[in-house]
């Protein structure tokens, strides 16, 4: 779609999600969920650049501060009170990421002893490594916009307080990760391990790394590198795919920069990126009316394939690496058909838009305009 149509869509899309969620006008109980809040960071960086509007910059500005004072502190509905690092006031507004930040969810976290239900656990609160990530890489976007240093900061002590928490040591002496934490970071409550988790970490910490300036996260990005070796990353999932693109995407910017970013790291990825693809598009799913489809999920393979000419390009002058481009770039027009589904009015009436109405609106623009969200 062309640059001068999707800016004022973006511009719509966004304006509605910064009404819908208590970020503009300022509500003084703000709605906010930390994934959907790390791609909005980024949308607002794209149309403060596309525009030179300077409201947009601000609405960044303040999403960000809004997401440090609600997901950074507990619950309203929870007995503990202030940041959930347990850091006394003024040191948690220093540093508001180092306990770590909530999902956002509905529901009040699961009590110590209480039983496991898989269906609540979807509405229930805690922290999502993978949200993390994405929050981490929406500061450094915000550092490199602004040029204050702050942003990274928090995004590497986010990193390090995540690393912690979420990595553990198997009786074989084996390294692993949790899928879900408490709120405080103290307890697993979903033991089992993201499949693409490991490779988010090692490429979101080896950005922060390149952007720090005498930060150092080099044993967490070993450890990382550690806990990816041998596991893997096949999926047939739209979203997890979208994942793996996005994470090409920076490993093939950071190759120049970053010791550990080897091509052969770099073709593993694309070569998982492939296959599913190969498998989704043959599975027809497109061609399911909207009740039957998952927008944001969609939306995640869009935005990563969005990137696929840049890599492309990055990759040229490796014979291999530049096969796999181009084998990727067939998939390209996917994205045009998500977009163009996504957009038709009646769609947008199904049950699977209006159930998730900020999510969806946000990873649609950023769809329509991930400049910024890929950038590295």
């Amino acid at each position: 779609m062309a640059h001068n149509v999707t800016t004022p869509t973006v511009r719509g899309l966004m304006a509605e999600f910064a009404a819908r969620t208590g970020l503009d006008p300022p509500h003084t109980r703000p709605r906010r969920y930390l994934w959907t809040d790390a791609y909005a960071v980024c949308n607002y960086l794209e149309l403060s650049r596309r525009t030179g509007n300077g409201v947009y910059r601000d609405l960044a500005l303040r999403l960000v501060d809004q997401v440090h004072h609600t997901l950074g502190r507990h619950r309203e509905d929870d007995s503990r009170t202030g940041w959930i690092s347990g850091l006394p006031e003024e040191e948690g507004e220093a540093h508001p990421t180092r306990g770590g930040l909530r999902i956002g969810k509905p529901l009040p976290e699961r009590r110590l002893g209480e039983p496991f239900d898989e269906r609540l656990e979807w509405d229930r609160d805690g922290q999502y490594y993978h949200y993390l990530t994405k929050w981490m890489h929406a500061l450094n976007r915000v550092s490199r916009a602004t040029g204050d240093p702050a942003y990274t900061r928090w995004a590497v002590e986010l990193a390090q307080a995540a690393h912690a928490a979420f990595t553990d040591t198997l009786p074989s002496g084996g390294r692993r990760m949790y899928w879900k934490m408490s709120i405080d970071l103290a307890r697993p409550l979903v033991p089992a391990m993201g499949q693409h988790d490991p490779l988010d970490g090692f490429v979101t910490y080896s950005e922060l790394n390149a952007s720090a300036g005498g930060i150092d996260l080099s044993i967490e990005i070993a450890d990382m590198a550690g806990i990816c070796r041998g596991g893997s990353l096949v999926t047939d999932d739209p979203l997890g795919i979208g994942g793996l693109l996005y994470d090409a995407g920076r490993i093939a910017h950071l190759a120049g920069q970053v010791r550990s970013m080897s091509d052969d790291l770099l073709a593993s990825v694309l070569d998982a990126a492939l296959a599913g693809l190969a498998a989704f598009a043959g599975g027809g799913t497109l061609r399911y009316p909207a009740d039957y489809r998952l927008a944001f999920r969609e939306f995640g393979l869009s935005i990563g394939l969005s990137g696929a000419r840049a890599l492309a390009e990055r990759v040229r002058e490796n014979p291999d690496l530049s096969r796999r481009a181009d084998a990727l770039m067939q998939y390209a027009p996917l994205a045009d058909e998500i977009e163009r589904f996504w957009m038709d009015p009646e769609n947008r009436k199904a049950g699977t838009w209006t159930g998730n109405p900020e999510i969806n609106t946000v990873m649609l623009a950023t769809s329509l305009a991930p400049g910024e969200f890929l950038a590295v």
